[in-house]
């Protein structure tokens, strides 16, 4: 098949997004397929340019504010449909902002532009996470405490109490993202996670970090991000090689396991995702799981979670990126019966 493969784009996530196209590329081509880039920010990529456009390792710093704000000048100059005409598929490689919150997927849906991962209402619901944990609460999912932060009072936080996670409302990757134990250590935690928008202040679950793949509807293995439990996941440690040991499967009874495959497919399915997602919880001393969050297009680099879930039961990496694409296909058969 030909395969349209976006990534890049202009948001903070812009690295990882390149660290899992370079990996989807391999992969698809492996298998024989045809593969065309296109970077969302910088356009149809050649065959000449492609090795200064991927890279499999992603710096341990976010891009800066100027180089993504030159990109969102570049971005408005690409048609991105044009650009993936006459594919079968096209495989969304891309994280956080307009590329993961729906508005890339409605571009798409209107487009008439067969995609893969969820449509733009699973993807935008997912992506706020206010509106993510008012879904989770209704639909009886254990979700940490939240406010959302009306950026002038600090108060807001004592319901809450400490020590609590502040981070922007829209973002991924732990962007933005503090530990806070203390009052003194909230107003440049406010101030850092602003910078990227809406602010949630949220309840810290200290416990295990556990984390479970959705592949067609079916739960995946349940894996362990090894952490001291009184700390958070960072960007740094997620994606660079030997940051952070990740066990799958996790070493955790039958019960917690079947639990937390059963949440992930709820999560799943309350928020109407298609295709594949990726959900992480926290397990706490007493042995209740708490969601933290659903990933749409959780990431496919060589440190990612979602691929390991996959591997632990007998999936590999191409397998499951051929799958992704399958799962794009049939549900556009579906809806042309």
């Amino acid at each position: 098949m030909r395969v349209g493969v976006l990534f890049g784009g202009d948001s903070e996530e812009r690295d990882v997004s390149i660290a899992s196209a370079t990996q989807v590329v391999k992969a698809l081509r492996s298998r024989g397929h045809d593969v065309v880039l296109v970077d969302t920010a910088c356009g149809a990529v050649s065959a000449a340019s492609e090795p200064a456009a991927l890279t499999a390792s992603v710096p341990d710093t976010l891009p800066s504010r100027d180089s993504l704000n030159q990109l969102q000048i570049r971005a408005s100059e690409v048609t991105v449909a044009s650009a993936v005409a006459g594919t079968d598929v096209v495989f969304l490689a891309l994280h956080g902002g307009s590329g993961e919150n729906g508005q890339f997927q409605a571009l798409l849906e209107l487009a008439g532009v067969t995609f893969t991962g969820s449509g733009s209402l699973g993807s935008g619901l997912a992506m706020d996470k206010d509106i993510l944990k008012r879904l989770f609460a209704a639909a009886g999912i254990e979700t940490p405490g939240w406010a959302i932060w009306d950026g002038k009072h600090h108060g807001q936080a004592e319901p809450i109490g400490y020590p609590l996670i502040v981070k922007p409302n829209s973002q991924g990757s732990t962007v933005g993202l503090s530990l806070v134990r203390s009052p003194v250590e909230l107003a440049a935690a406010l101030e850092t996670a602003s910078r990227y928008g809406e602010v949630l202040l949220e309840q810290f679950i200290a416990g295990r970090e556990l984390t479970v793949g959705v592949l067609d509807g079916t739960a995946l293995a349940v894996g362990e991000v090894m952490l001291d439990p009184e700390s958070t996941f960072s960007y740094q440690q997620k994606y660079q090689v030997g940051a952070v040991r990740e066990v799958f499967p996790a070493q955790v009874s039958d019960e917690i396991a079947a639990e937390a495959q059963r949440l992930a497919l709820v999560a799943h399915a309350c928020l109407k995702l298609d295709g594949y997602s990726r959900s992480d919880f926290r397990l706490d001393v007493q042995g209740v799981l708490w969601l933290i969050e659903v990933n749409t297009l959780p990431g496919l680099t060589a440190t990612s979670l979602l691929p390991q879930s996959a591997a632990a039961v007998g999936i590999d990496y191409a397998t499951l990126v051929e799958r992704i694409c399958g799962l794009a296909i049939e549900k556009r058969a579906k809806r042309a019966r």
